[in-house]
Order: structure tokens, then C-alpha cells, then sequence
């Protein structure tokens, strides 16, 4: 069957527009008003711009924003998940510094695209097996307009239950993990290609030398697509190399036509998988402390049974054995055991504890791949099933498909409007300081050195925000701890720092310790104020939160110069709406008349 890649560009038109409805309700929202920032579905988000804010800048893969310490000869830094995990953010970052393109658009375009190209993968994958263009962009579109659904979460929960809409898209959460999606749908695709084209060798053994070319080729873009992957996103990758595992044990028991040589080719690629990995393990073995803090690995042997990717899972086993015992499909077809594999990965990565003793934050499989994946094996199975009517019955089967993408479509746009409105008035707050980080950007360049440059900001969402645009660090923000920069115990220091020149005294962190999840995560790790993350999340108890009560009580009281200098501010920025009392920064440095920016002051400020 002749591919139709219009109706590919079809469903990479439409995922690409559902990753840029955020942006079309913050332009909504803001009209006139808006200063050109990128809308976020994800508060982590603002981490992720950050780091490729500081490529942008020409600073090292090794690079903190949020504190300003780059990698040097001098002065080394250890790796971090960004430094790690490079690929995705330098495939944005180097065009945009090319192109002059600064940072909010070029998350705009990134996601976009990565949407759009995931989509035609999708796309391309499943019209081959189903034999169906139609088909194929449908699925496509099902596949990722139900990503949150097919977790067991998204706008669902809020329609039928008393539930929360959560997360949007979250496959699509920008680059990461968005551009590793697209990776991935490709590897499954060309490994389906180098499977699909052994069976036509098998009957063609004149073209065999023409064929022995376009499998090397193959291989290669195999090879590439998986190491993107590895170098983009870890529970991605490990995805991909679970399944490839199953699919290699698959094709061992079940020996297809042509089997041997197929094996052997798998073989020759998870060798070549290995030695990308190798490098990895090299990244990986000088990680940061702070990376514990924030990873969350537990060690244990319980089996995890209950997550929605492995119902869906289970569903398609019920479909494979139907179509088995109505002989619409046969076992040792190919496609049906490509399916199969894919069907088999969700119980591998959720229960992978059994074997190994060690879980890592599972939800990030049931939300940023394992529902991706069950979703396709189950569109694959229904499109394998009725092949023969998706092929045959012309008008019939395309007013089906046509059916199934509008549905999906539908969908699509229900997610967006019941998951997107969760962060809206945080974009807007965003885009309301953005003034401010380019009033900086503008400062910086009478700067000895910008990224050493300290600025308190105590707007907490501009905070976390300004490394994305200015190429200042700052005090403290709710992510600086997922980079390199700090240690764990620098990085709590920020914080009562932060808390310090806040005036908030120690009955007060005691009250936060208790009902603000900023806090909590701050001073006791992510794995602290909720179960979501992990296996063995354990609450805070009151002695926990009461020893940390005396630590700052005790720093608060023996604060002085030598304090305040570590980091010495450069920079203060206020919210003129907030009546911030400034006395304990006002204590030990003296500050200028201010500037004033949109609703916020900039201070300019020297140590006493």
C-alpha cells in the first residue's frame, strides 16, 4: 500500500494545534495586553526553559540558571538531570541561537513541532501495519488526544467523578518529554519497517542485495532514534528498551518465517544500543547528590498491578485472542506479534521491581509514555482485526475512520479546555513579570558577569521564572534544587534565606511546613508532600517539622553580614501590589530609588 502522507499532516496538524492552545488561551486572556510570553501547561516547565535559556547564551551543557555556576576547569560541576539528558534542549537551542530567537518562542515552536513530526510517526507506523491511510491518521490522532485518558487521568476524572483535571496533554509537557515522543514513535516505526520488509525479502530474493543497503540504513536511523532517546528522556528510553527486549524474546519463541535473520539483526541493534548506553552510564555515575533528592528511587519487590495503561494492556491481549480464534489474524504474523510486544511493556515497566528491587517514580510511565504505548498497541490491534475492512470496503471504512478522527478530535479539545484553565492565572502572572526579566536582560549588559548576578524576587512564580529570560540567577526559586549548582543542604540555606528577608519568622515556616506543598518540597524533598511520586512516601511527621522549626530559628537569629553576602544581591524586584516589607533586606543593604516595571520595582541594591 502507497502511504497518503497528507492525511499524516492531517493529524500533525491537529496535535500540533492542541499543543498550542495553552498559547491561544494566554493570547485570549491577555489580548492587547500580552507581552509575548510562552503559556506553560506544566509548572515544571519553567526548569526546562531555563536550561535552554543558558544554551542559548553559549554557556556549557554543565550549566546552572538558577545559580549561576557554569562548568569549568576551575570550577567542575557534576552532572544533572538537564546536563544528562542534553539532546532535546540543544535541538531547540541551537537553531534559536542561530536564528536569534529567544526563549518564550522558541518553547512556542518546540512544542508545536514535536507534536506535529509525533503525530506523522504515529501516523506512518500505523497506516503501514493497518494497510490504511485513513486509518492511520485517525489512530494518530486517538493515540495522543487520549494520552490522558489512557493514563487514567486528564479532564475524565473531573466530568464523571469529583476529581481534579490533571495533567494536560502530558506527553507534550514541551521538550521534554515531547521531542523524545516524537523519537520514540519513529523508532517503533522503523522497527516495524525493518520487520514489515523482511517478509517481502523472504518472497524477493533477487532484490536481496538492494535490501541488504536499506537495512543497514534502517539500522542506522534505529540506532540514532533510540540514542535520542536515551540522551532526551529516561522513562522514554527505558520504554523502548524494555519493549525491544520483549520483541527480541517474542520473535525467539514464536520463530517466524525468517526468523534467524530477523533475530540476528535485532541482536547486532541491541548491541549497538549497549554502546550508547555506555556513555550514559558514564553521565549518570557523576550525577549530583542533589539528584537523590529530587529522583525519589525506592527499593522494594511489590508488584504494581492497577495502573490504566496495563488494562488497556490487558484489553488488547482480549482483542489479539479474539482475532486469533475467529482466524481474522494468525499468531506467527508479524504485525500480530509486533502487537503483542507492544501490548506485553505496560506489566514490564510497572512491575520491572519484582526482578530488579528498585522503583522510580512509576506515575512518570503511566503519564509520559506507558499510556502513549498501550494506546497504540490498542489502536493497532482494532486496525488489525479489521484489516481486511479497512482495506476492502472503500467508502464504508473511510466514513469509520472518518468517525473516529472527529471523535478523537472532539476529545482533544475537551482535554484542552478542562486542563488547560488549571494554569491560567499563573501564565498570566508570568506574562505580567515578563517586563521585568527583560528589564534585566536589558541591566545585564552592564554587568561584569550576568549569570553571577543574584536577583531576590519574591513573587514566587517570578522567581522560578526569570532564568528562562534574563541571564541572572536567582535567590531562590521552587526548582533551583533540580540542578547541579547547589547542594542539598546550599539549597535549603537559600531557602531560609529567602524566608529570612521575607520576615517570615519561625511560627510561621511551622504553619507552611504544615499546609504549603512549596515548603515541604523545599526543605524535605519531593517525595515528602504526596504519594504520587513514589512506593514509600511517608508524611511529615511533627518532629520532623519541628527540628527544622529550631534549625531556622537559629539561623534567623545568628543571621548577619557574612549571611547576607553569601549570596551577595545585586538586584531586588517586588510586586507593588503585594505591600512587601522590605526591613530585613533593608537591614544590610542599601537600596536605590527603584525602577518601576508594570506592576513590580527593581531595586538596585548594595551590601552595607
Amino acid at each position: 500500500m502507497k502511504l497518503r502522507w497528507q492525511f499524516g499532516i492531517i493529524a500533525g496538524i491537529f496535535l500540533a494545534i492542541f499543543c498550542l492552545y495553552p498559547q491561544f488561551k494566554m493570547l485570549y486572556l491577555r489580548g492587547e495586553a500580552w507581552n509575548g510570553h510562552y503559556a506553560y501547561n506544566d509548572i515544571d516547565e519553567v526548569a526546562y526553559a531555563s536550561y535552554v535559556r543558558a544554551l542559548i547564551d553559549g554557556r556549557p551543557r554543565k550549566n546552572d540558571p538558577y545559580t549561576g555556576r557554569d562548568d569549568s576547569p576551575e570550577t567542575p560541576q557534576p552532572e544533572s538531570l538537564f546536563s544528562i539528558q542534553f539532546a532535546a534542549p540543544f535541538t531547540i537551542a541551537i537553531p534559536a541561537r542561530l536564528l536569534g530567537v529567544g526563549t518564550p518562542w522558541a518553547m512556542i515552536v518546540a512544542g508545536a513541532a514535536a507534536g506535529f513530526l509525533a503525530a506523522l510517526a504515529a501516523f506512518w507506523l500505523i497506516a503501514g501495519l493497518t494497510g490504511s491511510s485513513w486509518y492511520g491518521m485517525a489512530g494518530s490522532i486517538a493515540i495522543f488526544a487520549g494520552g490522558a485518558l489512557a493514563a487514567g487521568e486528564g479532564a475524565i476524572l473531573e466530568i464523571l467523578f469529583d476529581g481534579f483535571s490533571y495533567p494536560y496533554f502530558p506527553g507534550f509537557r514541551r521538550y521534554i518529554p515531547a521531542l523524545a515522543m516524537a523519537a520514540v514513535f519513529v523508532f517503533f516505526g522503523l522497527i516495524w519497517k525493518l520487520l514489515d520488509d523482511g517478509e517481502g525479502r523472504e518472497a524477493d530474493s533477487s532484490s536481496a542485495s538492494h535490501t541488504s543497503w536499506k537495512t543497514y540504513i534502517i539500522c542506522g536511523f534505529i540506532v540514532i532514534s533510540f540514542a535520542y532517546t536515551v540522551f532526551s528522556y529516561f522513562y522514554v528510553w527505558t520504554t523502548a528498551a524494555a519493549w525491544f527486549g520483549c520483541l527480541f524474546m517474542i520473535w525467539l519463541i514464536e520463530r517466524p518465517e525468517g526468523w534467524r535473520r530477523e533475530v540476528k539483526l535485532l541482536a547486532f541493534l541491541g548491541a549497538a544500543f549497549a554502546v550508547v548506553l555506555a556513555p550514559y552510564a558514564y553521565l549518570l555515575s557523576n550525577r549530583s547528590d542533589t539528584m537523590e533528592h529530587v529522583q525519589l528511587l525506592v527499593r522494594t519487590h511489590a508488584p504494581d498491578l492497577f495502573r490504566f495503561p496495563e488494562y488497556i494492556g490487558f484489553a488488547v491481549l482480549l482483542i489479539l485472542i479474539v482475532g486469533l480464534a475467529t482466524r481474522r489474524i494468525e499468531m506467527k504474523q508479524r504485525s500480530t506479534l509486533f502487537i503483542l510486544s507492544l501490548a506485553l511493556v505496560p506489566f514490564i515497566v510497572f512491575n520491572q521491581q519484582i526482578l530488579t528491587g528498585r522503583s522510580l517514580q512509576p506515575i512518570h510511565y503511566q503519564v509520559f509514555i506507558g499510556n502513549y504505548l498501550a494506546g497504540l498497541a490498542l489502536v493497532l490491534s482494532i486496525g488489525l482485526v479489521f484489516r481486511g475492512f479497512l482495506t476492502q470496503n472503500g467508502v464504508w471504512a473511510r466514513t469509520v475512520c472518518t468517525g473516529f478522527a472527529v471523535l478523537a478530535v472532539v476529545w482533544g479539545f475537551v482535554e484542552c479546555h478542562y486542563t488547560v484553565r488549571v494554569l491560567d492565572d499563573a501564565n498570566i502572572e508570568r506574562d505580567l513579570s515578563l517586563p521585568v526579566a527583560r528589564r534585566l536582560e536589558e541591566l545585564a549588559a552592564n554587568d561584569a558577569d550576568p549569570h553571577r548576578t543574584t536577583v531576590l524576587a519574591f513573587d514566587m512564580i517570578g522567581s522560578d521564572d526569570l532564568p528562562s529570560v534574563a541571564p541572572h540567577n536567582v535567590l531562590w526559586a521552587r526548582h533551583q534544587h533540580v540542578f547541579a549548582g547547589l547542594s542539598w543542604e546550599e539549597s535549603k540555606e537559600r531557602y531560609y534565606q529567602y524566608l529570612y528577608y521575607s520576615n517570615i519568622d519561625h511560627d510561621r515556616l511551622d504553619w507552611l511546613l504544615k499546609n504549603d506543598f512549596v515548603s515541604k518540597i523545599a526543605l524535605f524533598g519531593w517525595g515528602r508532600h504526596t504519594d504520587r511520586l513514589s512506593f514509600d512516601a511517608k508524611p511529615l511527621t511533627y518532629g520532623e517539622i519541628g527540628e527544622e522549626v529550631r534549625r531556622y530559628a537559629d539561623y534567623r537569629e545568628n543571621f548577619d553580614r557574612e549571611r547576607a553576602s553569601h549570596p551577595l544581591l545585586s538586584y531586588v524586584v517586588v510586586n507593588n501590589d503585594a505591600d512587601t516589607d522590605l526591613a530585613a533586606v533593608d537591614q544590610w543593604y542599601e537600596r536605590d530609588a527603584g525602577e518601576v516595571v508594570g506592576k513590580f520595582t527593581i531595586y538596585r541594591v548594595h551590601l552595607r
